[in-house]
């Protein structure tokens, strides 16, 4: 499992990569401008970038030149460009691999793969670490102060989407999209969901600890104060 982060403003072609990659079981987060690009790499660094350079504020060449400027990331380039000179032209200029549109699930996946093997960044077991909590992503196993959670599959993926990006709030639409691969659904199925992990943390949505609602917005996974003073200290 990867974290990917999507660079894409055509709907959707949004969609479709993102429904193939959650379920190849790679974490993703989505933006459709430059600008949100930049940021995401800046701030949370993604394990891949996948970019489309017909972006509608700036060219993705020029972002892959800016991107080379504040991280190594691995990225994939993703677009309808394909022309064997501008192909050339982005690798020589830090792209890490190319795929032209359209393209189905499968090669995309395989080429993502191939491009995580190269930059070892697929190697090892990925353990997301907030407090007390430590979530495996690979073994699919979590344990809270040393005690292992026993999860059904969709609270797995409920906690190890929030658990990739502690202190922020991850907007609902965000969750059904990666946890459920929907673009729309009910309210109701993530409130039940988040209701089972809360009792299995042993908190309550009154009194949370580590899994605070952001109403009329979404969820935020946060280490409690506690802990961070215990860490700190």
């Amino acid at each position: 499992m990867a974290s990917v982060l999507l660079v894409e403003d055509d709907s959707f072609v949004k969609w479709a990569v993102i429904r193939d990659l959650t379920n190849a079981s790679h974490t993703v987060r989505s933006v459709g401008t430059a600008l949100e690009a930049l940021r995401e790499v800046s701030r949370n660094p993604p394990d891949v970038v996948i970019l489309d350079l017909g972006l509608p504020d700036l060219d993705g060449a020029e972002v892959l030149k800016m991107m080379r400027a504040v991280s190594d990331v691995p990225v994939l380039i993703a677009t309808a460009r394909a022309e064997e000179a501008e192909i050339v032209r982005l690798l020589h200029e830090g792209a890490d691999d190319y795929v032209t549109k359209p393209f189905s699930g499968p090669y995309l996946i395989a080429r993502l793969t191939a491009l995580l093997r190269r930059t070892s960044s697929g190697k090892g077991s990925e353990m997301l670490v907030v407090g007390g909590l430590r979530v495996d992503v690979r073994r699919r196993e979590a344990a809270l102060d040393g005690r292992k959670l026993d999860l059904a599959r969709r609270e797995f993926d409920l906690l190890a989407c929030l658990a990739a990006r502690p202190g922020e709030v991850v907007t609902r639409r965000e969750l059904l999209m990666q946890v459920w691969q929907q673009p729309y659904g009910e309210d109701q199925t993530i409130d039940v969901h988040l209701s089972w992990l809360r009792r299995k943390f042993g908190e309550r949505a009154a009194a949370p600890r580590y899994l605070h609602t952001v109403r009329g917005v979404g969820v935020m996974l946060e280490a409690p104060p506690d802990c961070v003073r215990a860490l700190r200290s």
